[in-house]
């Protein structure tokens, strides 16, 4: 009986320590690890929450892709989702404190903003160019976008495990013995 519980307990640790334990991407580890663009570039970044986005769809848009069209209201609406847990990549730094950072393989201009928010410890959060009623405003694929105010909440998260990983050389002294 000791030993079924034993081999339980080394396949759930087994099991924790294979999935990324995630952490919030925040403005202190951002100073404190002073990262350059390289460096942010080779750190995979993930969404905490669902980011949906919506635009109404006109009837002469052509280039409607990969979106989702409904029928919202009475008007079509296309709507992209990017899921919680998503990874994303860094792609550049606009200016200081802002991450461009892409969820999709399908061109560099397919991203979102990211900044800290001082109201909720610095983590990078979604941004929008304004808020209205409730709904945020981004450009995403060069088009405007709207947000509503649960994807606002959206943060940056890194496994810190991987991302604090520092590439370091070694070597055994084998002794030295007299002659």
């Amino acid at each position: 009986m000791k030993t079924t519980y034993f081999f339980l307990f080394l396949a759930a640790l087994t099991l924790s320590s294979c999935s990324p334990r995630l952490s919030y991407f925040t403005q202190d580890l951002v100073k404190e690890n002073n990262w350059s663009e390289d460096e942010l570039k080779q750190i995979q970044f993930y969404l905490s929450n669902s980011i949906v986005l919506r635009r109404e769809a006109n009837s002469g848009d052509s280039h409607i892709r990969e979106g989702g069209i409904r029928i919202r209201n009475g008007r079509k609406v296309e709507e992209i989702v990017i899921p919680a847990g998503t990874p994303g990549v860094f792609l550049f730094r606009p200016k200081e404190n802002r991450l461009a950072v892409s969820f999709e393989k399908s061109g560099d201009k397919r991203f979102l903003m990211f900044g800290p928010n001082p109201k909720i410890s610095g983590r990078y959060v979604l941004l929008a160019a304004e808020w209205k009623k409730r709904q945020g405003q981004v450009t995403y694929d060069g088009s405007t976008w709207w947000v509503d105010d649960e994807s606002a909440i959206a943060s940056l998260m890194v496994d810190l495990k991987r991302s604090r990983q520092v590439s370091v050389k070694s070597r055994v002294a084998p002794g030295r013995t007299v002659n």
